[in-house]
């Protein structure tokens, strides 16, 4: 069997902390390692037990969520899932410049967090469907730093339609639909841009071509 990934959760409510942790645990691919209450707790259990994932609520006691993702991506080591009951932009923009590998809220289904914490425990990152296209549209020149045409230039013919379908939005297997390849083939060309964009993962993907102009700032190209 595979060692199962290990989870934090970090939340002042103490039930759904419990729901959380559960829900973690209903999975044997996952298991959650600590349940803590507010974000310092959050950061200091981070730094002692090392999990794979930590899911962090915005809004906790002593430090905020995203005051604690600062410290755990910093430190290393932890991919970081940001939960909040509200879908503020401003939280988001946030979240991602503190180097969050998710931002979602707390009405997603139970099935759809345990499928973006595997996402993020990977190396991937996922946000919110809703908030996927408003992130692009609106914050892309703050969270993405300007990058040399040269990068661009770099991608091939079939790297730039990926790229174009990551910035709508589209999954993995939406884009091996689309596109007619296998999704092991889609994962290969999304590893290569972002390898030669030089960002960090698909959501910054998505910010860099809205950045540079690739598409529109509605929600098609």
């Amino acid at each position: 069997m595979t060692t199962p990934i290990r989870v934090l959760v970090a939340d002042d409510h103490a039930m759904f902390r419990s729901g959380l942790r559960a829900v973690v645990d209903a999975h044997p691919d996952l298991e959650c390692v600590a349940d803590v209450g507010d974000g310092r707790s959050a950061v200091a259990e981070t730094a002692r037990l090392r999990p794979d994932v930590a899911v962090l609520d915005v809004r906790m006691p002593k430090l905020d969520g995203l005051a604690a993702t600062t410290a755990i991506v910093a430190a290393g080591g932890t991919r970081v899932l940001v939960l909040t009951t509200y879908d503020s932009e401003e939280s988001l923009a946030r979240a991602l410049a503190a180097g969050a590998s998710g931002f979602l809220l707390k009405t997603l289904p139970p099935e759809e967090l345990v499928a973006a914490i595997r996402v993020a425990a990977r190396g991937d990152a996922v946000i919110d469907p809703s908030m996927t296209r408003r992130l692009a549209a609106r914050f892309a020149g703050v969270l993405a730093p300007p990058a040399p045409p040269a990068e661009l230039a770099a991608l091939t013919t079939r790297e730039r339609e990926v790229l174009l379908l990551l910035a709508e939005a589209r999954s993995n297997a939406e884009i091996a639909a689309i596109l007619r390849v296998g999704e092991e083939t889609v994962k290969t060309h999304v590893s290569r841009i972002l390898s030669k964009l030089g960002v960090r993962d698909r959501i910054h993907a998505v910010v860099y071509a809205h950045q540079h102009g690739l598409v529109g700032p509605g929600p098609g190209r």
